[in-house]
């Protein structure tokens, strides 16, 4: 496992850690309560393929890249609907690109040494 791919999974596991406690964050407008438990089931799930992930079953990125990005599509509302608190779009934005982040760094292949 290179360390690229387990950075990715650390920044994809921060994530994660973040949607579990967006339900207690809501003040059940922004996001909507629905909404906030939602995010934080995809985001225990997440935490589970990531566990998996790090033991090296590679089986999970493709769930795990779709519930992450299901996540992120998630908080794009929050740059468009008029109202939500300055902090929420910015906590979106946040995770919007750490989410890109983690996924381009577990697709990368690793690096192995050209033998001459």
């Amino acid at each position: 496992m290179s360390g690229i791919y387990k950075a990715g999974l650390v920044i994809l596991g921060l994530v994660s850690v973040a949607d579990l406690s967006t339900p207690l964050l809501s003040d059940g407008e922004h996001p909507p309560m629905a909404v906030a438990i939602g995010t934080a089931v995809v985001g225990l799930i997440s935490l589970v393929l990531i566990a998996l992930g790090w033991r090296g079953k590679r089986w999970v990125l493709a769930p795990l890249i779709a519930l992450r990005l299901a996540s992120a599509l998630l908080a794009v509302p929050a740059f468009f609907v008029a109202g939500v608190p300055a902090a929420g779009v910015a906590a979106a934005g946040v995770g919007v690109a750490a989410t890109i982040f983690g996924v381009i760094a577990v697709l990368m292949p690793a690096r192995t040494p050209a033998r001459v």
